[in-house]
């Protein structure tokens, strides 16, 4: 079901792919899985990717398209009703802590 969800976009699925494939010893593998990711905007990927590229997985080049293709990701999910939202729910957060 994995590998099914992975294939229709869900970003999540995706990243736990990378992380069953490292597990197994299949890095080049994980590290596709994770710049997938990475081009749908899941930081955590990133930190995956940067990861492999410090371990000699991934190359200086493809690091850096995976880093102008998170930040497009994340530049397309940007929009004045999100920015709101964030707001309000951060604004809730505090109000619920004291």
């Amino acid at each position: 079901h994995l590998e099914q969800a992975a294939i229709e976009g869900h970003v999540l699925a995706r990243n736990n792919l990378g992380c069953v494939e490292e597990e197994n010893g299949r890095m080049e593998r994980a590290a596709k899985h994770w710049i997938i990711a990475v081009n749908l905007g899941h930081s955590h990927s990133l930190d995956a990717v940067k990861s492999c590229y410090r371990q000699g997985f991934v190359s200086k080049e493809d690091l850096a398209k995976a880093l102008r293709a998170h930040q497009a990701a994340l530049d397309s999910m940007k929009s004045p009703q999100r920015d709101e939202a964030i707001a309000i729910r951060d604004h809730m957060k505090l109000k619920l802590r004291k």
